[in-house]
């Protein structure tokens, strides 16, 4: 008997379980439920604790959900306007608008997530496209270190002083080192970004002021100057699978086979891709600087953590 009753009261709890489940999401099971237990001493003395705690879960139910997406829709929200509002900045040069369409600058930046506050290095950053950006996006509380040489100040002639003259971007500061003389602090960075530049690792012109750079060097001084969980973000032109890294020096493309091995050997973690960039119709035996395919290229784009 006793066994019996405790078997009835198993089976009357399970069902109770599935009628207050049902009662969340639209209450037929429960009707039904209900309807052929009325009479049961043992089931009305466990319904209404069990009722109302069923009702309690049905009302917290949704609620916590809703304070569970509504802070990430908002900050996804907010994180758009961050680098759409920077893209749009009134004084940006009216030559970076140009180059807008075919960088994809604002979906670049959410992508790797560079967010107000940051400390970021744009290594070699050039004429300073996206540092200017980056300083945007970051802020007053924030800081661009933005690494250039001589070798890349004369590829992009008075971009860089119009960039930079009357200290027009106040938190950025200018950090001028030679292939293989960088030098940084330990871990003082939140983020770096190598913008189609990693195949120039492999480019070499030494009577222009390119020597042959050492690879693995640099690799262990950018990942020496990132704060643990820093963000490398990496963007660059592809080149044929398979393509050997003498690319970077030819036709200024790289596999990015290679820059995910080399990265992965140096300690980086790959932490995403996207295709924000991509265009099939590239042609990889061509130069990046052809006239019909610049700014036009097939371009790869990776988001690396230091563990």
């Amino acid at each position: 008997m006793g066994l019996h009753i405790a078997t009835l009261l198993g089976l009357h709890i399970a069902a109770l379980f599935l009628a207050n489940l049902a009662l969340c999401y639209g209450g037929r099971v429960y009707s039904r439920h209900h309807a052929a237990n009325t009479g049961n001493p043992i089931y009305l003395r466990i319904f209404p604790i069990a009722f109302l705690l069923a009702l309690t879960a049905c009302k917290q139910q949704p609620e916590q959900a809703a304070a569970e997406s509504e802070p990430a829709s908002a900050s996804k929200t907010a994180a758009s306007s961050i680098y759409q509002d920077a893209v749009a900045h009134p004084n940006r040069r009216s030559a970076d608008h140009d180059r807008d369409a075919g960088r994809q600058p604002a979906e670049v930046l959410a992508f790797f997530g560079i967010e107000p506050g940051m400390t970021v290095l744009d290594l070699f950053s050039g004429g300073g496209y996206y540092s200017e950006l980056i300083s945007i996006v970051v802020g007053p509380e924030g800081k661009v270190v933005a690494h250039s040489n001589a070798a890349y100040l004369g590829f992009v002639g008075d971009e860089f002083e119009e960039r930079y003259a009357d200290g027009r971007l106040a938190n950025v500061e200018v950090l001028m080192a030679e292939n293989n003389e960088l030098e940084l602090p330990g871990e003082e960075f939140d983020a770096v970004t190598l913008m189609l530049t990693y195949h120039d690792f492999f480019y070499v012109d030494a009577e222009n002021g390119w020597p042959k750079i050492d690879g693995p060097r640099l690799l262990a001084e950018i990942y020496k100057g990132m704060k643990p969980g820093a963000i490398l973000g990496v963007v660059d032109h592809f080149a044929e699978a398979g393509s050997p890294r003498e690319t970077g020096n030819s036709v200024h493309r790289i596999d990015p086979g290679i820059v995910i091995s080399e990265l992965e050997i140096a300690g980086f973690v790959l932490d995403g891709t996207s295709d924000i960039l991509r265009n099939m119709d590239d042609d990889y035996s061509k130069s990046v600087f052809d006239p019909k395919l610049r700014g036009k290229t097939d371009r790869f784009v990776l988001r690396f953590r230091k563990p």
